[in-house]
C-alpha cells in the first residue's frame, strides 16, 4: 500500500491533463528594505500556506518573522517585521557571525519548530523557540567537495517529518549531489541528484504537492547571478518526473538563495529571497512565481 505522500502524488498525476507540463509565471519582484542593522544576507525563507506570514533567515544567525500585505492580485505590497531572534547555541549563547553562525538553510515544521542548517561548522539544529537554546542533531557526514563556505545550504522538511539536506558542492562538476536524510535518529544517504556543471544548490523545499523543489545558482562574475528552480519527485529510487521550472537570465535577479513553495497543489506559489551580502551594490529581492499546468512546455520567466 502506498503511504499518504505517494497516494497524493498519484492522485495529482491522475488529475492533470494528459501531456500537461508545469509552467512558471513571474508574478512580481518586491524590493524589501528595513532599518535593522542586522537586516540583509538572507539565505532562507518560509511562507505560510495562505501567503500572509514569513520567516526569513540571514547568514549571520538572525531570524526575522512577520506578516505580508498583498494586493487583490496576490502581489506583495509590504513585509512587516514583527520579531527578530538572534539564534543561539545549545547553551543559549548567541551565535557570532562567521564559522559558528553561518546559518544557511531553513525549514519550518507544522508545530512551529524551526530547523536551521549551518556551514562552517556543518550541522543541523532545531529551535522550539528561536529566542532559546538550540537542539542540535547528530552531525551529518562531511561529503566530498564540501568546504567551510560550501556546506548544507539546501534544507527541506518532508511531510512525514524527514529532514533532507543537499550540499552546495559535489566532488566535481560531473559528480551528482548526495542527498542525506535524517530519520529514526540517524543520517543516511537517501539518493543522488544530477549536477549540471556550475549550477549549485542553495535552497530547497517540499511543496504542498509533495514534490521536491531545488533552487540552484550560477555565479558569472561581473555578469552577476543566474538562478534555476528544479521540481521532481524525490525518494530512494532517485529523482523522477523532473522539470526545470525557472531559469533566469544573468542579472535578471539578485543572488537568490532561499525558496518556499506554498499554496495548494492546484495553485502553487514559489517565493524566493536574495542574499545581498550586506553590500550597497546588491539588494534584498523577494521574487514570486505561480506554478500552473499547461499543454505548453515549461518555460523559465
Amino acid at each position: 500500500m502506498p503511504d499518504r505522500r505517494q497516494l497524493a502524488l498519484i492522485l495529482i498525476a491522475l488529475a492533470a491533463p494528459a501531456g500537461a507540463e508545469p509552467v512558471a509565471q513571474h508574478l512580481a519582484t518586491h524590493i524589501w528594505r528595513h532599518d535593522d542593522p542586522q537586516f540583509g544576507g538572507f539565505s532562507g525563507i518560509e511562507i505560510t500556506g495562505d501567503g500572509t506570514r514569513f520567516h526569513a533567515l540571514t547568514d549571520r544567525a538572525h531570524l526575522f518573522t512577520g506578516r505580508i500585505d498583498r494586493d487583490a492580485a496576490g502581489r506583495i505590497i509590504a513585509l512587516h517585521v514583527e520579531d527578530r531572534a538572534h539564534l543561539s547555541d545549545r547553551h543559549g549563547t548567541p551565535l557570532p557571525a562567521g564559522h559558528l553562525g553561518d546559518s544557511e538553510g531553513l525549514a519550518l515544521a507544522p508545530d512551529g519548530r524551526v530547523w536551521v542548517s549551518f556551514e562552517g561548522l556543518h550541522r543541523i539544529v532545531g529551535y522550539g523557540d528561536p529566542h532559546g537554546p538550540s537542539d542540535p542533531l547528530p552531525r551529518p557526514p562531511v561529503l566530498p567537495g564540501m568546504s567551510a563556505n560550501a556546506g548544507f545550504e539546501a534544507l527541506a522538511l518532508r511531510e512525514d517529518g524527514t529532514l533532507v539536506i543537499v550540499p552546495e558542492r559535489s566532488a566535481s562538476a560531473t559528480t551528482p549531489f548526495t542527498v542525506l536524510a535524517f530519520r529514526d535518529g540517524a543520517w543516511s544517504e537517501m539518493t543522488q541528484i544530477r549536477r549540471d556543471g556550475n549550477w549549485l544548490p542553495v535552497g530547497a523545499d517540499y511543496g504542498p504537492d509533495g514534490r521536491f523543489y531545488l533552487l540552484e545558482r550560477d555565479f558569472l562574475g561581473p555578469l552577476g547571478f543566474r538562478s534555476r528552480l528544479r521540481s521532481m519527485v524525490l525518494d530512494a529510487e532517485g529523482p523522477q518526473d523532473e522539470h526545470i521550472l525557472i531559469e533566469s537570465a544573468p542579472m535578471q535577479f539578485d543572488n537568490l538563495e532561499g525558496v518556499s513553495v506554498w499554496g495548494s497543489p492546484e495553485d502553487l506559489r514559489v517565493t524566493m529571497i536574495s542574499d545581498d551580502n550586506f553590500l550597497f551594490l546588491q539588494r534584498t529581492e523577494v521574487v514570486e512565481y505561480r506554478i500552473t499546468r499547461s499543454d505548453r512546455q515549461a518555460q523559465g520567466n
